[in-house]
């Protein structure tokens, strides 16, 4: 099992920055990926920006040149810094981790309990 502890959402103003943290405990496999979905009401969840334990990345177009996603492996954390942020970034931010033993076995799955930004003047 794997536990998601994320902070550092908030209130912003249009235009400001934020940055979210992500700390997972457990049993950590060394093949996963770390990331970053948001919902907005009425919408469905999406995803945000990801990250891969070898470093990998991958964004929404939406995100990109703004948000910038980076991960301590040493402390199983992954950051999202979100700048220029615009009330369409108004959202609750969810954690989400997967990883496999091996190549052998499947991947599980894991979120966070979510964190609320909201981006208004």
């Amino acid at each position: 099992q794997v536990q998601l502890v994320e902070s550092g959402g908030g209130l912003v103003q249009p235009g400001g920055s934020l940055r979210l943290s992500c700390a997972a405990s457990g049993t950590i496999f060394s093949s996963n990926a770390m990331g970053w979905y948001r919902q907005a009401p009425g919408k469905e969840r999406e995803l945000v920006a990801a990250m891969t334990s070898g470093g990998g990345t991958n964004y929404a177009d939406s995100v990109k040149g703004r948000f910038t996603i980076s991960r301590d492996n040493a402390k199983n954390t992954v950051y999202l810094q979100m700048n220029s942020l615009k009330p369409e970034d108004t959202a609750v931010y969810y954690c989400h981790q997967k990883q496999r033993r091996s190549i052998y076995t499947s991947w599980s799955y894991y979120w966070g309990q979510g964190t609320q930004v909201t981006v208004s003047s």
